[in-house]
């Protein structure tokens, strides 16, 4: 019987750590394979972290990189299951950003993009 105890109480000792693991949710990120520009701000090649508030055609985006933001934009969010990308457009020599799939939600830019710090 004291072997049946002690053996539950390591078991329990040992598992405690998994229950108390950190929950947070992981904030979505995208590879930027080539410099972009949004609205007027050049956003380098990289990797960045997603993040928005809003929801439908009431979206503003937040890309950062190393815990600085880099840019902010108006988009539309768009439900949808896809290959986690980007989508460019080559507007004379510059591409410029128009979508950024993830894996749940396309986030499609507005025409005007606001400018954030970068």
């Amino acid at each position: 019987m004291k072997r049946f105890f002690g053996f539950a109480l390591m078991l329990a000792l040992l598992a405690t750590p998994v229950f108390a693991a950190n929950k947070t949710p992981k904030v979505p990120t995208t590879t930027i394979p080539m410099t972009v520009l949004v609205g007027s701000t050049k956003v380098p090649a990289g990797d960045y972290k997603v993040t928005w508030t809003g929801t439908g055609s009431d979206v503003q985006v937040t890309l950062a990189q190393k815990n600085k933001v880099i840019v902010m934009f108006a988009a539309k969010a768009v439900a949808e299951q896809n290959n986690v990308g980007v989508t460019t457009e080559q507007k004379g020599n510059l591409l410029v950003l128009r979508a950024i799939q993830l894996s749940n939600v396309n986030l499609v830019l507005e025409d005007t993009p606001h400018v954030g710090q970068q």
